[in-house]
């Protein structure tokens, strides 16, 4: 028996009692959007989900192919009979048993889906500002680069975010740089350079990161690096944005008291949702 909110319940009646994903953080997910029944960036996202996996040491099932991938999710969209724009969210974590050591490698998992507004990027013409948030410090190491289900950093900014009047936060490494935003990979626009910092600061290994990186070398007179950012950089820069698979391009218009605009955001979007289309 277990004692859930005050009552005694079998220990069979609660799927959440042996879940390693739930008890332990033991499990690593992917957000992909679907547009007309097209999964966008497949690929990255499958690579991605099975390299998250090998760091984990997860056993990767043999059928587990990007074909197979793809066919799960899309049988997840079919049966709750949605099209247009959706968002799935596929999470894999180890089978029950044991404890911090587990019994098992094996895996299994989950996929939700669930219907968004836009089959397009689009950037929201509107306020959108944010601040540090230094409770808490990313470490600059493997795990920081991928989706793992333990993500109380990104809630508890969340919440300083809001109880702040802030649309997003942005997150600081143990070396007290700036990595990336609450939900996303961040970018910086200064003195015709866009600037990312590298996956070795401790930044997630975006997909939408990957694309804007790509997209940004076809833009003339503008030279990509990838480089650690400092928060005094950003007193400086003229532009910021935020980029996820979701969103695509999040301009970031007021950081304190420094506002930004949002050309070259808005010069990547442009390609970004011709390659969507063209794809």
């Amino acid at each position: 028996m277990i004692n859930f909110n005050g009552t005694l319940h079998s220990s069979a009646d609660n799927l959440l009692v042996n879940n390693r994903s739930f008890l332990y953080g033991d499990g690593v997910f992917e957000t992909v959007k679907i547009v007309a029944d097209k999964i966008l960036f497949v690929e990255d996202h499958y690579f991605r989900l099975m390299a998250s996996m090998r760091v984990v040491r997860m056993e990767i099932p043999m059928n587990f192919t990007l074909e197979y991938f793809e066919e799960q999710i899309l049988v997840a969209l079919k049966g709750n009979n949605l099209s247009g724009a959706v968002r799935a969210r596929i999470t894999v974590y180890r089978n029950d048993g044991g404890y911090y050591l587990p019994k098992t490698n094996a895996v299994s998992f989950l996929i939700e889906v669930v219907s968004i507004d836009n089959a397009l990027y689009r950037i929201d013409k509107t306020t959108y500002e944010v601040d540090l948030y230094k409770d808490f410090y990313v470490a600059k190491q493997l795990l920081s680069s991928i989706k793992t289900t333990n993500k109380i950093i990104n809630i508890t900014g969340s919440i300083f975010a809001k109880e702040n009047g802030l649309d997003n936060c942005l997150l600081l490494n143990d070396s007290k740089n700036v990595i990336e935003a609450l939900q996303g990979n961040i970018f910086m626009v200064m003195d015709g350079k866009l600037i990312t910092p590298p996956v070795s600061e401790g930044c997630l290994n975006g997909v939408m990161r990957k694309q804007i990186l790509s997209l940004a070398k076809k833009i003339e007179n503008l030279e990509v690096l990838e480089q650690p950012i400092s928060p005094f950089d950003l007193q400086k820069a003229e532009e910021l944005f935020i980029t996820n698979v979701i969103k695509g391009i999040q301009p970031i218009t007021k950081y304190r008291k420094k506002e930004y605009g949002s050309v070259v955001a808005e010069s990547l979007l442009i390609q970004l949702n011709a390659q969507v289309t063209l794809g």
